[in-house]
C-alpha cells in the first residue's frame, strides 16, 4: 500500500468519513451531535456536512426538539442517493435483489436455471441485471456496484475457481460483468456473502464471533471474527461441507470421500426421502405433475403426521448436529446461523441438531454458542451480496492509513 502523508486533504477525507459513517448509523442527528461524537468541532462538521448534502448523501430533514436554545436543524443518511444489486447463484435458481444505499429491497426477481453451463448461466444472470438496472430509480449515483454469491471458491479478482456443484473451473464471471455492465463487480463464495448478510441486517447485528452454515444443495459456511469475514490466507477458507465425516465414505464431486455434505445437505436428505417407498407414496399427494420430490414436499409430510418423513428429516438434524459440533470446538464462536434452504425444515430438525452438538461438542466450548436459523430466510446471501457491493462502494470514501515502519 501506497504511504499516505497527513496533508490537509487527507485529514479532510477521513474526517469526511467519520462524519458520514456517524449520520448513517445515527440518523436523524444534528450537526451538534455529530461534533459531540466525532470529536471534530462544529465549523469543520458544518463544512463537511454541506459537502456531503451536495454530494447528495445527506438531506437535511428540518428541525429536531431543542434542548434549550435554537432548534437544531436534523440530518439524515440519503439511502436513495444509489443502489445496489445482490444477486445469489444457486444450481438450479438464481435470485437477485436492488436495493438502496442502506440494505433495503427496493426490487425483487427471481429467474430459474435450465442449464449449469457457464454460457448460459451467464445469459441469465445479464438479463437479470439489466432488467434491475432499468427498474433502478433515478439517483445521484445511479446503481453503484453488482454483488455475487456463487457456491465455489473465489479468488479476488472474481474468477469462480473451482464450484463442483455447478461443474465450474475457472469461470471468470467478474470479469464478465464488468466488461458487460462497467460498473464495480464483486464476487465472493455464497456463505461469505450469506454471513455479510446476517452480520450487517439480520441474526448477527450485535455479535463479533460468528458462523453462517448455509445448506442447500451442499453445505458452506461463512466465518466472522472479530467482526470482520474471515478468508484465510488465500481467501480460500470456509468450505466446511467438504470437511470429512467418514473416512471410507461415500465419493464427492470435490474428489475427497466422506464429505460432511454427502451426509447432511439438502441433496443427502432428498436421496435419502427418494429410496423411501413410504415417502414416495404419500408425496404423490402433494408433487405436481413433472416435479421432483423437494423439500418443501418432505415438510409438508412430517407436517401431516407422516412418520417416515419426520424420522428423514431428524436424521439430517443428526448429521448437521456432527459436523455443527466440529465447527463449535475449533472456532468457539458465540453464535451459528443454520441458512439457506433448510431453514425450512427448522421445526423438524432444530432439537436433533442441538442434542447431538449437547453430545459432541466439548463443555466449554458449547457453554456459550447459541445455534440460530437465519433471521433472513432464504434471503441472506443475495441481500448479502448487495452488503458486498455497498461496502465496496463506501470504502472508495474511507481512507486507510499504513502506519510507517
Amino acid at each position: 500500500m501506497r504511504q499516505l502523508t497527513g496533508d490537509q486533504f487527507l485529514v479532510k477525507q477521513i474526517n469526511s468519513s467519520i462524519v458520514l459513517d456517524l449520520i448513517r448509523t445515527h440518523s436523524p442527528i444534528s450537526r451538534a451531535a455529530v461534533s459531540a461524537k466525532s470529536g471534530l468541532n462544529k465549523g469543520t462538521v458544518s463544512s463537511l456536512v454541506n459537502q456531503l448534502i451536495e454530494n447528495g448523501l445527506v438531506e437535511e430533514l428540518g428541525q429536531g426538539e431543542s434542548s434549550g436554545g435554537r432548534k437544531p436543524v436534523m440530518l439524515s443518511f440519503n439511502q436513495r442517493a444509489g443502489y445496489a444489486i445482490g444477486i445469489d447463484l444457486r444450481i438450479d435458481m438464481a435470485s437477485a435483489v436492488l436495493t438502496d444505499l442502506q440494505g433495503s429491497i427496493v426490487q425483487q426477481i427471481e429467474s430459474s436455471l435450465e442449464s449449469i453451463d457457464s454460457n448460459l448461466v451467464y445469459a441469465v444472470l445479464s438479463r437479470m441485471i439489466r432488467e434491475l438496472i432499468a427498474s433502478a430509480p433515478e439517483s445521484h449515483y445511479g446503481v453503484v456496484g453488482i454483488g455475487v454469491g456463487v457456491p465455489g471458491i473465489v479468488d479476488d479478482n472474481g474468477t469462480v475457481l473451482f464450484a463442483p456443484n455447478l461443474h465450474w473451473k475457472n469461470v471468470n464471471l467478474g470479469g464478465w460483468l464488468r466488461e458487460a455492465f462497467q460498473i464495480p463487480v464483486v464476487i465472493d463464495n455464497e456463505a461469505n456473502a450469506g454471513a455479510q448478510g446476517e452480520k450487517a441486517f439480520g441474526a448477527g447485528k450485535d455479535r463479533d464471533h460468528l458462523i453462517y452454515l448455509s445448506v442447500s444443495h451442499g453445505i458452506g459456511t461463512g466465518i466472522v471474527i472479530n467482526q470482520d469475514i474471515y478468508k484465510g490466507v488465500s481467501g480460500y477458507s470456509g468450505e466446511a461441507g467438504h470437511t470429512t465425516i467418514e473416512a471410507d465414505g461415500k465419493p464427492c464431486s470435490c474428489g475427497n470421500y466422506g464429505c460432511w455434505e454427502l451426509y447432511a445437505s439438502e441433496r443427502a436428505l432428498l436421496e435419502e426421502a427418494r429410496q423411501s417407498d413410504t415417502v414416495h407414496e404419500a408425496a404423490k399427494a402433494y408433487i405436481l405433475d413433472g416435479d421432483d420430490l423437494r423439500l418443501e414436499h418432505l415438510v409438508q409430510l412430517a407436517e401431516s403426521g407422516n412418520e417416515e418423513a419426520r424420522r428423514i428429516l431428524k436424521n439430517n438434524g443428526h448429521f448437521l448436529g456432527i459436523g455443527i459440533a466440529n465447527i463449535i470446538n475449533i472456532f468457539n464462536p458465540e453464535l451459528i446461523i443454520i441458512g439457506n434452504r433448510i431453514a425450512l425444515a427448522e421445526p423438524w430438525i432444530a432439537d436433533e441438531i442441538r442434542e447431538t452438538v449437547a453430545r459432541r461438542a466439548l463443555p466449554y466450548h458449547k457453554d456459550k454458542a447459541q445455534i440460530e436459523f437465519s433471521h433472513l430466510n432464504m434471503g441472506a446471501t443475495v441481500i448479502g451480496a448487495a452488503s458486498l457491493a455497498l461496502t465496496q462502494f463506501f470504502d472508495k470514501m474511507r481512507v486507510s492509513v499504513e502506519r510507517s515502519t
